[in-house]
């Protein structure tokens, strides 16, 4: 009986021993899983399991690693190459882009019958356009290449608004758009003046391309931000999706090819690298782009 209990005993010990053991080992997996995720290393499980479906799980692990691994380093070298794509496409595109407004300024100097006026302006308003969208395309491809240097400084952020606005007032007069826009008390802000210009003309333009009536300017100074808001009205039963429509190439009305372009990606890009966000409301016709800029200085 004495035996019996002390081989139970044993057992038992030993049972409990190899439990230890897989436990510690389990401990010692789910460590380096956590490592690999918060410090980003390439680890793989590089100790025996004192049992055999365990090696094999482990090894299926780490072929899922590996795996893994591959795909992150194959998706990373195509968004490389799709970066380098489009800021060489838009680059070989400027130098005949440049030679066509040429020529379409000297047959504009030409005489002309009112037909052939007619079909040039119409040109030249798709060369515009052209153009514009080339422009986007080497501002996105140099904007997701490189880390642009901020260079903050202090300045009236409202003053920078209404001046962005009175440099569109003709291209407004000639497509029939007016403004709604009542400029408040002077706000100063301490962010990059240069990328606060380009945002707000990239709106400007996406509002003067999109919109079917009033444009509205709204700027509000909030706890620790300052809130700049421009809507416009688009088309009745308008098929836009707005949780897309920051996203590169989106298109609208796939059926017109209505595009928003780079702009409002462009736009995406520099507000969130000053540490700001933006975000888009569709409402009764009405959508309405806000740029939240950080580090409200003081309010004069």
């Amino acid at each position: 009986m004495n035996i019996i209990t002390i081989m139970l005993g044993i057992c038992v010990i030993g049972l409990l021993w190899y439990l230890h053991i897989i436990q510690c080992q389990m401990r010692n997996i789910r460590q380096i899983l956590e490592k690999r995720i918060q410090e980003s290393t390439e680890e793989l499980l590089t100790f025996e399991m004192v049992n055999k479906e365990f090696n094999r799980l482990g090894k299926a692990i780490n072929d899922c690693l590996k795996a893994e691994e591959t795909l992150r380093l194959k998706s990373m070298q195509e968004e490389k190459q799709f970066k380098e794509l489009i800021a060489n496409i838009s680059h070989d595109l400027r130098t005949p882009l440049t030679a066509v407004k040429g020529y379409q300024q000297l047959l504009a100097k030409g005489p002309l019958t009112k037909k052939q006026q007619q079909q040039l302006m119409i040109a030249m308003q798709h060369t515009e356009e052209l153009g514009e969208l080339v422009e986007h395309f080497f501002e996105y491809a140099y904007l997701v290449n490189y880390a642009m240097e901020m260079y903050p400084e202090t300045f009236n952020v409202v003053s920078t608004v209404t001046d962005c606005l009175l440099a569109y007032v003709n291209e407004l007069e000639e497509r029939g758009l007016s403004i709604q826009y009542e400029e408040p008390a002077p706000i100063s802000i301490d962010a990059d003046h240069e990328m606060v210009i380009r945002i707000l003309q990239n709106l400007m333009r996406n509002c003067i391309k999109h919109s079917v009536g009033e444009i509205r300017i709204e700027i509000e100074e909030l706890a620790d931000t300052v809130k700049i808001a421009f809507t416009n009205p688009v088309k009745e039963k308008s098929a836009l999706e707005v949780e897309r429509i920051f996203d590169r190439f989106y298109t609208a009305d796939r059926a017109r090819q209505s595009s928003n372009g780079l702009g409002l990606s462009i736009v995406k890009l520099l507000v969130e690298q000053m540490g700001g966000t933006v975000e888009a409301a569709l409402k009764e016709e009405q959508l309405t782009i806000s740029v939240n800029l950080l580090q409200v200085q003081s309010k004069g």
